[in-house]
């Protein structure tokens, strides 16, 4: 692990168990996450991309060990997250947040903005009085909202004032890493270009670190410095954004940007949609996960699953037409 590597994870897996009958004895897992290496560099944003149910969000949260893992280790500013106590563990929330999906579910709806944001404050900091008062107001114009805020319920905003809240809550610590799951997916488009140059404007004057987790390409090409393709709990390319547009290796990845609209009538674009469907995790496909629908597949991608290489500086594959 390098100094300038803030998050290195290998060999991460986490699988959820499927109860089954009258004593509930698990007999199947979800295999969400499954062998999945990723480095994320302190200062940068790491874009992880995938289609719904890949396992995108189970990786996030098992990062920062809001979930734990089922095998592998999660090596954050030196630690290895796997291998501490609570204890230890709690020392280090601080410095690594999350930012949720949807803003309305992540906020309790009895819980006025001011006890929201100052939460945090209150547990770790022990802030109370005018203190506090203080700290929570100086977070919300940080955010782009003010001390008229306040008193007010989470109901009374609009989704992207939803938003800037949970951020809000995020930065109350000071961290130096924050993921984000989704954070634009529930909002119009014109609020979602809002808060990815409030994240942006954040990143650059508070050092921050993201992982931001979408499905959106659009997205991750505006904010993301480097970008990982999951598919079905795996990694399977991972570039720099701008050679990613620019030239993409795995089939799954061409597909996926070959799906981009391009805003002009005049140019003709061929868009051949994938056939089959994303395999279940329960019983993942042998060999590459991908093999099933890829138009290159060849017959040792069914028998022998394909290892992320680096074929190019900072540009890694898992797939067995590269070796």
């Amino acid at each position: 692990m390098t100094q300038d590597t803030i998050l290195k994870i290998d060999n991460l897996k986490k699988y959820f168990p499927i109860k089954k009958g009258l004593f509930s004895l698990s007999k199947d897992y979800v295999k969400a996450v499954d062998n999945v290496d990723v480095f994320i560099k302190h200062g940068e944003t790491f874009g992880l991309v995938g289609e719904s149910g890949c396992g995108k969000t189970t990786l996030g949260r098992v990062a920062i060990q809001l979930i734990p893992a089922t095998a592998g280790t999660i090596y954050f500013m030196g630690e290895n997250l796997t291998e501490l106590n609570k204890s230890d563990l709690r020392k280090l929330r601080p410095h690594m947040q999350m930012v949720f999906q949807d803003p309305s579910s992540s906020l309790n709806p009895r819980m006025t903005v001011k006890q929201i944001v100052g939460e945090p404050l209150i547990i770790n900091e022990k802030l109370k009085g005018e203190a506090l008062n203080k700290k929570v107001i100086e977070l919300l114009y940080t955010v782009g909202l003010n001390e008229q805020h306040l008193y007010r319920y989470p109901h009374e905003f609009s989704g992207g004032q939803k938003q800037r809240i949970g951020v809000a809550r995020a930065l109350a610590l000071n961290p130096d890493f924050i993921v984000l799951d989704e954070p634009t997916s529930a909002l119009d488009v014109s609020v979602q270009a809002q808060i990815l140059n409030l994240l942006k404007n954040l990143q650059k004057k508070l050092g921050l670190t993201y992982l931001f987790i979408t499905h959106d390409l659009s997205v991750i090409h505006y904010i993301s410095n480097r970008v990982a393709i999951m598919y079905a709990g795996r990694i399977v390319e991972v570039s720099k954004t701008k050679e990613l547009f620019e030239k993409q290796y795995h089939p799954y990845t061409k597909a996926l940007l070959s799906a981009i609209p391009i805003p002009d009538p005049k140019i003709k674009k061929k868009f051949k949609p994938l056939k089959g469907e994303v395999p279940s995790l329960v019983n993942p496909p042998s060999g590459c996960r991908f093999h099933p629908r890829c138009t290159k597949k060849m017959p040792i991608c069914s028998k022998i699953e394909p290892e992320l290489k680096e074929i190019e500086d900072q540009r890694f594959v898992a797939c067995h037409l590269y070796k």
